[in-house]
């Protein structure tokens, strides 16, 4: 059974990460090649400091017997996102290495993809809906990443 390949491109600016993320994993694990772009626009809710903390504990953890087997958290806004949505992947599978490489996501909008309309999802303001969020791009330079 041969599934169909079509391109799509999802567009993270004013998005929560975590819905956009599930539906481009689903979109992925059907065979689709997805592009993310504006990364560094999406939004992570909840509050600042708890936010911070938990991405700089994840970026620093490091395996005392050998450093270079600890986990790689990117601080580039566009490999943390490309980060999260493997999270949401059986990323170790065939299935789900597959599905991964398909994956691009950019910061902004790059040149060949600029004349494609993007995928909307549905959602309500997440700005009226969340008190505290912040974004993909504020996050990146609390955990220290400059341009």
């Amino acid at each position: 059974m041969e599934q169909q390949q079509a391109q799509m491109v999802y567009d993270a600016k004013g998005k929560i990460l975590g819905r956009l993320a599930s539906q481009v994993a689903k979109s992925l694990l059907m065979g689709n090649e997805v592009s993310v772009i504006n990364s560094e626009h999406a939004i992570i809710s909840g509050n600042r400091k708890d936010i911070i903390q938990r991405y700089k504990t994840r970026v620093n953890l490091k395996e005392k017997a050998n450093p270079e087997h600890s986990p790689y958290w990117s601080r580039r806004p566009d490999l943390l996102v490309k980060r999260i949505i493997r999270g949401m992947l059986p990323y170790r599978m065939p299935r789900g290495k597959s599905a991964y490489r398909k994956l691009k996501v950019y910061i902004g909008v790059p040149a060949e993809l600029s004349g494609k309309k993007p995928i909307e999802i549905e959602s309500k303001d997440p700005k009226g809906m969340y008190v505290n969020h912040m974004t993909i791009k504020e996050l990146s330079s609390m955990l220290g990443y400059t341009r």
